[in-house]
């Protein structure tokens, strides 16, 4: 039997990435052991939300880490589509930093504009609750991009299966996320109904359509 070499093109800095994402996941099991371990089963298990959203505690470390954790993975599995479904060149770091840093100001100015919001309509305390819930389950997406980008970087490169499968599963976490939301704010949603539509046209659903317009064209 002959040994079969699988040689990988010019993955240094890719590996890197998951270094960098690793790190951060080291650290924020090290030194938010309990937050991690009830924010690790999220999904299935809302006791993370009801713990730690009641402090009104939005900017902290452990978020911070998995916002970086999660920014990572976008950006390197958007990466890995436009190279599945032939949608841009060929990807090299530059393009990979320049994915990154589009996601990372998309997210912080989509968050200003959500405060801003907020604090409009007189709402601060309850939008701070929503977009936290709303942040817990996007960074908990991270986790599913993370293991795709493994398989799509190590065992199966270019396997059109694992990026549906993964968008699928990511689709699935984000939706179990906007259930335990509603649910958890239905008060203040039906009493403010209006202004939450007016909230997911401009905040939620526009972003995407203008980019899914933009790749159209």
């Amino acid at each position: 039997m002959e040994s079969i070499a699988r040689v990988f093109n010019n993955i240094d800095w890719i590996t890197a990435i998951f270094v960098v994402s690793l790190f951060v996941l080291v650290l924020s099991k090290t030194f938010f052991y309990n937050k991690f371990i009830n924010f690790v089963v999220l999904p299935f298990n809302n006791k993370y939300i009801f713990l730690h959203s009641k402090k009104h505690i939005l900017f902290n470390w452990f978020n911070a880490l998995w916002s970086v954790f999660l920014w990572l993975n976008v950006a390197l599995f958007l990466y890995y589509l436009l190279t599945i479904f032939n949608l841009g060149e060929k990807l090299t770091p530059v393009n990979y930093l320049f994915i990154f840093g589009v996601i990372s100001l998309f997210v912080i100015v989509k968050l200003l504009l959500q405060f801003i919001n907020g604090s409009i309509f007189n709402a601060e305390t309850a939008i701070v609750h929503i977009v936290f819930n709303k942040i817990s389950y996007q960074n908990y997406s991270g986790l599913v991009l993370f293991l795709a980008n493994i398989f799509l970087t190590y065992i199966t490169p270019n396997s059109e299966l694992v990026a549906y499968l993964a968008l699928v599963l990511f689709i699935v976490v984000m939706c179990i996320g906007w259930v335990n939301l509603l649910r958890i704010h239905r008060k203040f949603i039906t009493i403010n109904f209006f202004y939450f539509i007016l909230y997911l046209c401009a905040l939620e659903i526009s972003p995407f359509v203008i980019i899914g317009s933009y790749l159209k064209y």
